[in-house]
């Protein structure tokens, strides 16, 4: 199979769908691998790297999309990327499809078959093994970009998060106790911030309460709850998650006019449409916004900050997935594994993920019946 590797073109995005230690493990696997040419340049890979692993460059992304049977990327196709996609070509990357009807639009025409890594189970079926090192990140980011913006001359409250001798530290709020959640109160409660985490799986709070053992305030998230609470918050991290839906919004308008000015809210469920009312998607290059005095930071793509560790993270979780795809074929990789079959969200012209088709209010097939066409 020819595996192509375009440069990332969204703003501020520096990551990479192949290092070049993945591009060697496809080409020692038989596969020729292609790379538009500065791919790998916004964490220091250069072209002689990706030679030395075997690639071969290409000098623009329409070479790349015009050779490759399949595109590996790492963030959503933009428009001009669905253009260039064509009949039974396969897209492998980030798709975040629930809250995005223009780039929906744009892959059921091109007749790809786009499998999702965010949708993309662990074996039992649960877990998703290729999201959880990107929402690492994020949450553990998440902590510390809301630590930086609740700076006075920021726009923030003027807090510090852990506090000094006769003051007390910073009040944080991070609303969903999954990968991101636990990782940015992981990072809250090493700061020395008071952290408050609310989910609302008994098993999930259970795991909560015994791994920070009274280190941080383990609640059940409820409307009420986040109400009262939230206007005693310096910050609030929103980390819910609902694979292939957009994200609830449980975080109102009328909830902001509570708070104090400063008080900063980080917002890393935004690619799935963020779990805040006031929530608008924002870029690394212009990350915040304030509404009521409440300093706003989406940016969609927040991984991208640390693109270096967060590119080797994501390929070390993708290849083995990449790997079954390329020696097989994405229908019978798909037919022989069911976790892999889940990332199938649209494919020949149709949505194939039933809660992207349910949120956009559009018609779906399911991945079975995709494959027994």
């Amino acid at each position: 199979m020819i595996v192509g590797c375009p440069k990332e073109i969204k703003a501020q995005e520096h990551r990479v769908g192949l290092v070049p230690s993945s591009v060697r493990e496809y080409v020692n696997r038989g596969h020729k691998v292609i790379v538009e040419t500065g791919a790998g340049a916004g964490i220091n890979f250069s072209d002689d790297d990706y030679k030395e692993a075997g690639a071969e460059i290409r000098q623009s992304a329409a070479d790349i999309f015009a050779e490759a049977d399949m595109i590996v990327k790492v963030k959503e196709p933009q428009p001009q990327e669905c253009a260039m996609l064509r009949p039974d070509q396969i897209l492998f990357t980030y798709l975040h499809l629930a809250a995005d009807p223009v780039q929906v639009e744009g892959l059921v025409k091109s007749g790809a078959v786009a499998i999702a890594y965010e949708t993309i189970t662990g074996k039992d079926g649960k877990g998703l093994p290729l999201l959880a090192p990107m929402s690492e990140v994020a949450g553990r980011l998440g902590t510390i970009v809301g630590a930086h913006y609740l700076q006075k001359h920021l726009g923030g409250t003027g807090r510090l998060m852990c506090g000094v001798p006769g003051v007390l530290p910073a009040r944080v709020m991070v609303i969903g106790g999954g990968v991101a959640g636990f990782n940015a109160a992981r990072v809250a409660v090493g700061m020395g911030a008071d952290v408050t985490i609310l989910d609302r799986d008994h098993d999930r709070l259970r795991f909560l309460d015994d791994y920070f053992a009274g280190q941080a305030n383990v609640v059940y998230s409820s409307a009420d709850f986040i109400e009262k609470t939230a206007p005693d918050m310096d910050l609030i991290i929103g980390a819910v998650l609902i694979p292939c839906a957009s994200a609830p919004k449980l975080v109102t308008r009328e909830m902001l006019k509570t708070m104090a000015p400063g008080t900063v809210i980080v917002d890393i469920a935004i690619d799935q449409g963020g779990c805040f009312e006031t929530s608008k998607p924002t870029t690394h290059g212009d990350p915040v916004y304030v509404v009521d005095g409440v300093v706003h930071y989406c940016v969609a793509n927040m991984p991208g900050a640390v693109p270096l560790s967060s590119a080797l993270a994501l390929n070390h979780a993708v290849l083995p997935y990449g790997l079954k795809i390329a020696d097989k074929g994405w229908k019978e990789a798909l037919m022989a594994d069911p976790s892999l079959r889940s990332g199938l969200n649209v494919c020949r012209g149709e949505i194939t993920c039933q809660s992207v088709a349910e949120s956009l209010n559009m018609p779906f097939k399911t991945s079975d019946e995709m494959l027994a066409a």
